[in-house]
């Protein structure tokens, strides 16, 4: 006999308006079923004095990256994929059920969370950051040539010139099962240089963008901090930009009519604005501005362990404090960030028929700064997180 798990007595927020009702959620297996009030149950939790939200998304993320980002010379192979487990523990105990990460896991990692072999978040990978010679993801040393710390037949080479190596790439990736691509367009800020750089050609990113379309209608997340190579991915046709720094009107207004997505990882510079280059903090909450007044759409990602994985809440506080307000930085968590992972129909929001994905806070208040300490159950596919 199937179960109902009432949730009940508590507060629904409806993360595309805002606004906050009192409500029982009824779960059937992994399946919100049912919301109103006098609801009934074969088993209830009491949410009295609570707030229940959907599950959060972090559209950017590294679950593999927390140890050998530290010492990428000294640790064995296996520590990458194995330092995912604690991480995405740490992440589903925080009411985050659905990760995009953005290069370091590999299938293996997706799989072990499917089959139920570790806990955590949904995962969806993009393996690694493809890019031209002499990208961040193209890792050399003068002094030794190549170094690669993810050879390995489930991360493939990641390097690739002109448009037809663009392809190449793509398909080298969707064949170790990546769902998304990910390239880089410009430098990158933690190691200083490049930021403003344009690493590959429009005919290039162009011929990934279609590519990956052309593969199971995969979608490209574009890395880019300088504001010429952002217009270049909206005007490429990509999905999302990543980072977004040094955000411009000119290429804010590209990726408005253009449709893409700003996932901006306001932690990188807004959490401990001393460890960026100087201006690159102001800088980064002028470009939400630029942004948001442009009509840009906005999804949460973190770009975690530049930050620990337990600050992942964090995210929320900035988005709130740079321009959306609450209400808007739980919407980017929620319902936007499922938008534009495409996963909208099933997630992202609490409504009948979508996936029994939940986070019970303490308090009715929307209040993101201190949300990490507010949590009192997370429900994941309609299971309560142990």
């Amino acid at each position: 006999m199937t179960r109902r798990l009432l949730l009940h007595s508590g507060s629904v927020l409806d993360v595309s308006s805002g606004e906050v009702r009192a409500a029982d959620v009824v779960l059937v297996d992994d399946r919100i079923v049912d919301i109103g009030t006098g609801l009934d149950g074969d088993g209830g939790i009491d949410c009295s004095g609570g707030l229940l939200l959907p599950g959060l998304i972090d559209c950017h993320t590294h679950v593999c990256t927390a140890e050998t980002r530290r010492d990428p010379f000294g640790l064995p192979r296996s520590v990458r994929p194995l330092s995912a487990v604690p991480v995405l523990r740490t992440l589903l105990s925080l009411g985050v059920t659905t990760v995009r990460d953005a290069w370091g896991a590999d299938a293996g990692v997706r799989l072990a969370v499917e089959k139920g072999w570790i806990d955590g978040p949904e995962v969806l990978v993009s393996l690694r950051q493809v890019g031209t010679t002499g990208a961040i993801g193209d890792l050399w040393s003068p002094r030794t040539g190549p170094i690669d710390f993810f050879d390995d037949p489930s991360m493939p080479d990641p390097i690739f010139n002109g448009a037809d190596g663009a392809r190449t790439v793509v398909r080298r990736m969707v064949r170790a099962g990546a769902d998304w691509i990910k390239v880089t367009a410009t430098g990158s800020m933690a190691i200083g240089t490049g930021v403003h750089d344009l690493q590959l050609t429009f005919d290039e990113l162009s011929a990934l963008v279609d590519e990956a379309r052309r593969r199971g209608d995969r979608r490209v997340m574009v890395h880019a901090h300088g504001a010429r190579a952002i217009e270049l991915a909206a005007r490429a046709g990509a999905a999302s930009v990543e980072h977004g720094t040094y955000l411009d009107e000119a290429a804010a207004g590209a990726m408005a009519e253009a449709g893409t997505w700003l996932v901006p990882t306001l932690s990188v510079s807004q959490s401990d604005p001393e460890s960026v280059p100087d201006g690159a903090a102001e800088a980064h909450r002028e470009s939400m501005r630029i942004a948001i007044d442009a009509g840009v759409q906005i999804a949460m990602g973190t770009d975690n362990p530049v930050r620990p994985h337990t600050e992942v809440l964090w995210e929320l506080k900035h988005l709130a404090a740079a321009g959306l307000g609450d209400a808007g930085a739980l919407r980017a968590a929620t319902i936007d960030a499922a938008r534009l992972l495409r996963l909208d129909d099933d997630r992202g929001e609490i409504a009948v028929g979508k996936r029994g994905d939940l986070v019970l806070l303490a308090g009715t208040d929307l209040d993101c700064a201190s949300l990490e300490h507010r949590i009192r159950k997370v429900f994941c596919n309609g299971r309560q997180v142990r």
